[in-house]
């Protein structure tokens, strides 16, 4: 024991504690104290006076400790205990459950003391009941939370899944800033923006002249006048008219706004007038339709274009490339793609489309790059070019020799001679419209011109179009 420094504790100068005195000091410095013999006998049993809730265990005397222990904890005892009497390192706290009348269990900490020269044990022990009580309340807490996170799991899975199956169009937006809490894919759509740059954005930034606190007030005004009012607006883009339902309510102490949007009933029925128009030209229309995604993967295509490729279903080419049916792959459907993003539409691209039993026709594609919806799409309108026999070629700026009439040649000079000129023309013609194309790519102009990447800077050089392109 540590005496702070003072002698009084060891120098035999304490009195002798009566008897009396004794068993009270034990019973106040402990919930319970038991005085247990060498044969691991009961001797003595105190009980904490301010505490009455063991009742009366005075039967325990003279009993063993075994037989007032539950199973599982009558091995423990007998360890600690033989290690204790022979002198050897005990545990200095232990934990043990009683057991009286079979019906009630209670933990009892208890430390090991000696207690006379007989080898009796004293056993000071505090009650655990009110920490196993204030365990089981956290254990209790934490199954409540749980079970009440489960059930958010639940609520928000459910309103995920009704909010992205509902085809009205909803958003959600919060009074006080105006921002968008959520919306369904049918809500971006109609106001042509994507989802994501939407979501946590202003709402009023989906609309045309229309500033952030005008709209709200406007919205919340409807909402308070008329179960049934409505706000107009015209949508930035597409220039949509869209009529806005709002209602307000309150979650977690913030107002919410949940908006339904539609378009006006005249622009609606326009509108479903030009799908069925449009719907109607895509299925039976005479040249191949094909709308794909950013990256030229097949969404759907028309009968037309099954005809060209010999495919039997739609499901044959969905989800495919279109650089599969393409004769020069991925090198012409670049060339579609990037133009297209570029100005918006290329209006001209002549190739051969190849199925896929090898057979191939040649063709002429527009690509129109659409960015009105949530997803961007690709637009390609094929026509079968190979019965046209005519030769189409872009007039020239150049000042060249070798670009004049072939008319001019006639009675000049001989028919090979005419004949190698015109072969020059042709030829150089194709290698500026190729470089052109693939935005001075070399490497991409060889292989449309099946020519070796060598095989090109010959004849670039033969043209003065290597000085051209450093020039440009």
């Amino acid at each position: 024991m540590n005496s702070g420094g003072s002698s009084f504790w060891t120098s035999g100068s304490i009195p002798l504690i009566e008897p009396e005195f004794l068993s009270s000091i034990i019973s106040a410095a402990s919930d319970i104290a038991l005085v247990v013999a060498a044969d691991q006998r009961i001797l003595s049993v105190l009980l904490n006076r301010e505490d009455a809730t063991y009742g009366d265990l005075s039967h325990w005397e003279g009993q063993l400790m075994s037989e007032v222990l539950t199973s599982e904890s009558v091995p423990k005892f007998l360890t600690a205990h033989a290690a204790f009497v022979k002198g050897g390192q005990s545990r200095r706290q232990l934990e043990l459950n009683h057991s009286e009348d079979e019906n009630w269990e209670f933990p009892i900490r208890y430390t090991f003391h000696a207690f006379g020269k007989e080898g009796a044990v004293l056993m000071l022990g505090r009650d655990l009941r009110p920490i196993a009580e204030t365990q089981q309340q956290l254990v209790h807490a934490q199954l409540a939370l749980e079970k009440g996170y489960e059930a958010r799991r639940e609520y928000d899975a459910r309103y995920r899944v009704l909010l992205s199956h509902t085809r009205d169009a909803v958003a959600f937006v919060a009074v006080r800033d105006g921002r968008v809490k959520d919306l369904n894919e049918p809500a971006a759509t109609l106001l042509g923006t994507p989802r994501d740059s939407l979501a946590g954005g202003l709402f009023s930034q989906a609309f045309k002249d229309r500033a952030s606190g005008e709209l709200i007030e406007s919205l919340m005004n409807a909402s308070m006048a008329d179960k049934n009012g409505s706000v107009v607006v015209q949508a930035r883009q597409g220039r949509r008219e869209i009529r806005i339902t709002p209602s307000v309510f309150r979650a977690a102490g913030e107002r919410i706004m949940i908006c339904r949007m539609e378009m006006e009933s005249v622009t609606q029925a326009l509108d479903s007038q030009m799908a069925l128009n449009l719907g109607a030209l895509f299925r039976d229309g005479s040249d191949a339709i094909v709308f794909a995604d950013g990256k030229g993967e097949i969404a759907s295509a028309n009968d037309a274009f099954l005809d060209l490729v010999d495919a039997a279903h739609v499901s044959d080419v969905k989800g495919r490339s279109l650089g599969d049916f393409l004769s020069r792959g991925q090198i012409d459907l670049s060339m579609l793609i990037d133009n297209s993003r570029r100005s918006g539409q290329m209006r001209i691209y002549s190739t051969k489309l190849v199925n896929d039993y090898g057979s191939r026709l040649s063709a002429e594609i527009s690509a129109t790059f659409i960015n009105d919806g949530a997803v961007p799409v690709i637009a390609f309108v094929i026509r079968d070019a190979s019965r046209v026999e005519a030769v189409r070629t872009s007039g020239s700026a150049s000042a060249d020799d070798s670009s004049r009439n072939v008319m001019e040649l006639v009675g000049s000079a001989t028919l090979k001679e005419i004949v190698s000129e015109t072969t020059d023309v042709v030829e150089k013609m194709c290698i500026e419209t190729a470089v052109n194309l693939t935005r001075n790519n070399r490497v991409a102009a060889a292989e449309m011109l099946g020519l070796s990447r060598q095989s090109l800077y010959v004849k670039l050089r033969k043209y003065g179009l290597l000085s051209k392109d450093k020039d440009d």
